[in-house]
């Protein structure tokens, strides 16, 4: 399995920015696609963003579209999530996730691997 260790989040101001960080260890990290979801308060987790393997391919929820980016260091073994423009509604708890194909992907299903979470807090 892969380990994985979020960081970054924090309150931030409506229309601010943060960036979040997934440092990954032990199995094979460059053969997995990733991704970053959340969960808010009351509701169910939900996908914000996927790349696969190589990070050419990316995916985004339609509400985060636009405003977030994901990426990936494979020398440093890391996954980011950019997210600008924050709004009240972006507040929630964040995870990185590792599935076990290649190819990008939304479907929580398809993740074996999860951290623990990193709270983002956006006021009005």
């Amino acid at each position: 399995q892969v380990q994985l260790v979020e960081s970054g989040g924090g309150l931030v101001q409506a229309g601010g920015s943060l960036r979040l960080s997934c440092a990954a260890s032990g199995r094979t990290f460059s053969s997995n696609a990733m991704g970053w979801f959340r969960q808010a308060p009351g509701k169910e987790r939900e996908a914000v963003a996927g790349i696969n393997w190589s990070a050419s391919y990316t995916d985004y929820a339609d509400s985060v579209k636009g405003r977030f980016t994901i990426s990936r260091d494979f020398a440093k073994n890391t996954v980011a999530l950019q997210m600008n423009s924050l709004k009240p509604e972006d507040t929630a708890v964040y995870y990185c996730a590792a599935s076990a194909q290649a190819g990008v992907t939304l479907n929580q299903a398809d993740f074996g691997s999860w951290g623990q979470g990193t709270q983002v807090t956006v006021s009005s």
